[in-house]
């Protein structure tokens, strides 16, 4: 299935782009769900109101080693997968380690991973903009495995390229400027004692494929997501086609 125009008639006119999305948010959580390993798990947050924020939270659970009286539940075993080599690399600087903390014995899972499915509200204005890069950048900076879908064709703002901005990176960490859907994955590493973001950025198109990109939930763990075969599945469930 190629990527359609959610955005512009005539699809737009008769289907909710934030339906789609809650929905795509939702499956992409159920695929991920289907292949981590034990002691993780996936949950799409949808935020709506003011502003509608769709993504997926991949969370490294707190009592991953709690037992049940009951009968052993059935946990995938992930595949090894190892990605291909990133396209680029970026210095970075992570979060400090070194600081006091106090946990509450509540306290609830840990976010090792997110998937953010851009918004036209993120794409809207320079101060919008400039909120999502920083979201996302303070993800990577605390060291959380990222991967950005932007199919958002009512807006032509490059999300991958103001995230790089924040960052203060330019030259080839950048996309052409014209390139305004994308998806780029993101992993933070600690590399030789040096502290880096790798990136694998595809271009997009309407009407083409869309790519597989690796979510790093740490140095040694990537799952391939298969933004295809997802967004596939979901077009024929919802009844959409490119006619």
């Amino acid at each position: 299935m190629p990527l359609l125009d959610h955005f512009h008639p005539p699809l737009s006119d008769e289907r909710s782009w934030e339906s789609f999305h809650a929905a795509w948010a939702s499956a992409l959580a159920d695929d991920l769900n289907q292949r981590l390993p034990e002691g993780y798990f996936a949950e799409e947050q949808t935020h709506a109101g003011a502003s509608i924020e769709i993504d997926v939270a991949t969370m490294e659970s707190a009592r991953a080693s709690t037992t049940t009286n009951g009968p052993a539940t059935a946990t995938a075993t992930p595949r090894v997968w190892s990605p291909p080599a990133p396209v680029g690399t970026i210095p970075a600087t992570f979060s400090d380690d070194f600081e006091v903390r106090i946990f509450s014995t509540l306290a609830g899972p840990t976010l090792v991973g997110a998937i953010e499915l851009v918004s036209p509200r993120n794409k809207d204005r320079p101060e919008a903009r400039r909120t999502f890069a920083i979201k996302c950048a303070s993800y990577l900076h605390q060291r959380i495995g990222l991967i950005i879908v932007d199919v958002v064709t009512e807006r032509r703002a490059n999300m991958h390229n103001e995230i790089m901005a924040l960052l203060e990176q330019g030259g080839q960490a950048r996309l052409p400027a014209e390139a305004y859907l994308s998806a780029v994955a993101y992993r933070p590493v600690l590399r030789d004692q040096r502290q880096e973001i790798d990136f694998w950025p595809a271009l997009l198109g309407v009407g083409e494929a869309l790519p597989t990109l690796p979510l790093c939930l740490g140095a040694d763990l990537c799952l391939p997501v298969d933004l295809e075969t997802i967004y596939s599945g979901l077009c024929r469930r919802r009844r959409l086609s490119a006619q």
